[in-house]
């Protein structure tokens, strides 16, 4: 079901996009590329000076690169556009710091306290957190959702719909549906 319609005429003035890119290498890791970027409509004055309409105002990238077990073994920074050029730029190495991290083990807490504040970009910052999802499903590209082995599939009790007690994994998941109590 769609959003229902806006209650007020409005103009947008602002774009945020955030694309993530997966990648299955030939060496069998896999890498995820990010990206965060802000425009405006309109002509937009900063400190630093007037940023035209279309231009960015953020643009910031990261790549990571996963081992099977999503463990980060490589990572690289940087940020093409910035609002302050030779303060916003510079942070970019402090993400090399990603390195040794587990996307799937409490990976977004420890982003947020080790990047928080002042040791870290918060636009760049923002951006890793959608990560760990976008791994999953980059993975998921070559795993059938609901094959039938041994193991759980990956994707149960990750997110609300899927959560083992549920009619949906009743439904497309029977064998490690675990019911309710009062399930009949």
């Amino acid at each position: 079901m769609p959003l229902p319609p806006p209650r007020a005429p409005r103009q947008k003035v602002h774009l945020r996009q955030i694309s993530v890119e997966g990648y299955r290498r030939d060496d069998g890791m896999l890498e995820l590329e990010a990206c965060l970027r802000d425009t405006k409509e309109i002509d937009y004055v900063l400190a630093s000076g007037v940023r035209r309409a279309g231009d960015a105002i953020h643009e910031m990238r990261v790549r990571v690169t996963l081992d099977a077990d999503f463990t980060i073994v490589d990572a690289q920074a940087c940020s093409d556009s910035v609002p302050y050029p030779g303060g916003c730029d510079t942070i970019a190495p402090a993400y090399r710091q990603l390195v040794g991290l587990n996307l799937m083990r409490g990976f977004r807490r420890t982003v947020s306290e080790m990047f928080s504040d002042v040791r870290g970009c918060s636009h760049m910052t923002e951006l890793l957190l959608s990560l760990p999802t976008a791994a999953i499903q980059t993975l998921a590209t070559f795993r059938r959702d609901n094959e039938d082995g041994d193991e759980k599939p990956f994707q149960l009790d990750r997110c609300h719909a899927l959560e083992t007690s549920t009619q949906t994994v009743r439904l497309y998941y029977p064998k490690w549906h675990r019911g309710r109590a009062n399930d009949p």
